[in-house]
């Protein structure tokens, strides 16, 4: 184990409050937070704990969650952390508490999010676009859109998050209409009505008539795009209609 070494107290208080500074550095930090009689997950869960006791929720809360991931302590076990502690330090702390922490867990998230999606785009010849915010409801998990081009007809790309789905929907048109997809980055589903899934993989090319209840989406582990033609037709319009379970989702895996 690192031997920590901690300075904020002569950083912060050296010339205003040496000795206060000593202790800070030299024994509570230097000495007690280096025996190794309880490991530092488990006194950074003790530290949490005793500040919710006594209702300190600042900036030395923060430093302690920060300190606490850095040991180990994951964001599902902090969740379970402090929602133990509030039925004895209180609700409202427990409120305040959490605001701390998530920003704390999901700072981190998002930066890993961040990376994966800018390691996945330099696999790809297409760009992945901006959040698909327009059609977030219809989805389960993270999409992308960027448009490849609009004349004659419209073609996007769309990109999948890992687990990232489309609700089930159809593409309905008096005549003609319906959809093509062709897969151009990694690996995802697509799924007909009653029928057994089909995975895809770059150069996989879908065609789906209207009127067909279907979806598509990335693997449990991998991103996922695909390009996305709509076929001409007359009146065209999409229904979207229920979610892709998680169960049913599950399944395709196994």
């Amino acid at each position: 184990m690192a031997k920590i070494v901690q300075t904020a107290g002569r950083d912060r208080l050296g010339d205003f409050a040496p000795e206060f500074a000593h202790f800070n550095d030299d024994v509570l930090f230097g000495e007690n937070w280096n025996n190794q009689d309880i490991d530092l997950k488990t006194r950074s869960i003790i530290v949490i704990s005793v500040f919710m006791g006594r209702g300190l929720v600042d900036d030395s809360l923060k430093f302690h969650l920060q300190t606490a991931k850095k040991n180990g302590v994951t964001k599902r076990e902090i969740a379970a952390i402090i929602t133990h502690a509030a039925f004895y330090a209180g609700w409202p702390v427990a409120w305040a508490v959490f605001n701390l922490a998530k920003d704390v867990w999901d700072e981190d998230e998002a930066s890993t999010s961040d990376q994966a999606r800018d390691a996945y785009q330099k696999s790809l010849f297409f760009p992945i676009g901006n959040p698909n915010d327009a059609y977030a409801k219809y989805f389960v998990g993270q999409s992308y859109l960027a448009s490849v081009c609009e004349d004659p007809f419209p073609i996007h790309n769309v990109t999948f998050e890992p687990g990232c789905r489309n609700n089930w929907h159809i593409h309905h048109a008096d005549k003609g209409g319906g959809q093509a997809l062709i897969c151009v980055g990694g690996r995802g589903w697509y799924q007909e009505w009653g029928k057994d899934p089909v995975e895809m993989t770059p150069g996989t090319v879908i065609e789906i008539p209207a009127g067909v209840k279907h979806w598509h989406g990335a693997a449990a582990d991998s991103w996922f795009s695909h390009l996305a033609f709509g076929i001409p037709g007359e009146n065209p319009s999409n229904e979207w209609l229920e979610a892709v379970s998680d169960e049913q989702y599950q399944q395709l895996e196994k």
